[in-house]
């Protein structure tokens, strides 16, 4: 059942996960998925703590055996990589029930990705917020524009990119 409503996030986006469309996609009456799943929220909590976790995944893997300046632009880079990719997905990972002790635990493991890089460079303690959020809202940002085709100009993105993920490590990372 999650992997038909991850399908469904993936060809139409989030705002088309719905119990019908679950059990369209699954051969099954609405009804039966009561079984598996208390509702709507249940199983777009269970959504939303799938893709985080494979968000952090990815950005694990991106940062990992990396330290510095190479580590933050890693980061920066698959997390605009996700994003593009996966931009139903992705949307899940944006506005979270952080009531929900689940998704909250997913959440503080992306950011736990962020911290721990941001500790290399001695960034620690509410200034890890601060630069986590700052980081995440120029990323998110820019990849936004990106999937919405905000970017109407001729000019390579990647390289817009390039110039963003540059400021952003020197403000981490300053010479």
């Amino acid at each position: 059942m999650l992997a038909a409503a991850l399908e469904i996030v993936d060809e139409a986006g989030a705002s088309a996960l719905t119990l019908a469309a679950v059990a369209a996609r699954t051969g099954v009456a609405v009804p039966s998925l009561y079984k598996h799943v208390d509702g709507l929220p249940a199983l777009r909590r269970r959504a939303t703590v799938a893709v985080l976790d494979e968000f952090t995944v990815r950005l694990t893997a991106a940062v990992l055996g990396h330290s510095g300046p190479a580590a933050l632009d890693r980061f920066l880079r698959a997390y605009r990589d996700y994003a593009r990719a996966n931009p139903g997905r992705y949307l899940l990972t944006v506005q979270l029930d952080l009531d929900d002790p689940d998704v909250a635990a997913a959440g503080a493991r992306t950011v736990g990705v962020a911290t721990a890089l941001l500790a290399g460079a001695g960034i620690t303690g509410e200034e890890a917020i601060h630069a986590t959020r700052c980081l995440r809202a120029a990323v998110h940002g820019f990849a936004m524009l990106e999937i919405s085709g905000g970017f109407g100009l001729p000019e390579s993105t990647d390289r817009s990119f390039d110039r963003l993920a540059a400021m952003l490590t020197a403000g981490v990372f300053p010479q």
